[in-house]
């Protein structure tokens, strides 16, 4: 399926913006290879970040999206992680607020459940990303 914007794009970007507020980042992965996408550090501050591009088929991104998550909470099989993110296209925050309220209960409860998740937008465009907390993304807190 062809991407709108790649994840590699989306991933370059997020690193750039990363270098620049002075954390240390893990190297890029290889095609095909395990593990966190990003891991930045800063002043004992330790992120895991998941990566996604923004697919031109909403069930690619859909799809894409509930794997994130999956990646992005396993991460928390480390004891020390307190920041799992999925990193994502701007794009995805005209979808995000119906999908929250798509699921809605289930959304609450894995917000509760996992306090340490967030959904970062990033907007390859302009260089700049937005920090989210996976709570935010319900009707009553549109972004």
């Amino acid at each position: 399926m062809s991407s709108i914007i790649s994840n590699a794009e989306t991933e370059d970007c997020i690193r750039d913006l990363l270098k620049k507020e002075g954390y240390t980042l893990s190297d890029t992965k290889s095609h095909g290879q395990t593990g966190t996408d990003i891991i930045a550090i800063r002043n004992k501050k330790k992120l895991y970040i998941e990566v996604i591009g923004y697919k031109k088929s909403g069930p690619s991104r859909a799809k894409d999206f509930f794997e994130a998550f999956f990646r992005a909470v396993s991460r928390l099989n480390n004891k020390k992680c307190k920041h799992c993110i999925i990193a994502l296209p701007n794009n995805f925050k005209i979808g995000l607020p119906q999908r929250a309220n798509q699921y809605k209960v289930a959304w609450k409860r894995i917000a509760k459940t996992f306090p340490e998740l967030e959904i970062w937008l990033v907007d390859t465009i302009n260089n700049k990303y937005k920090k989210t907390l996976w709570g935010d993304w319900l009707k009553d807190k549109i972004i």
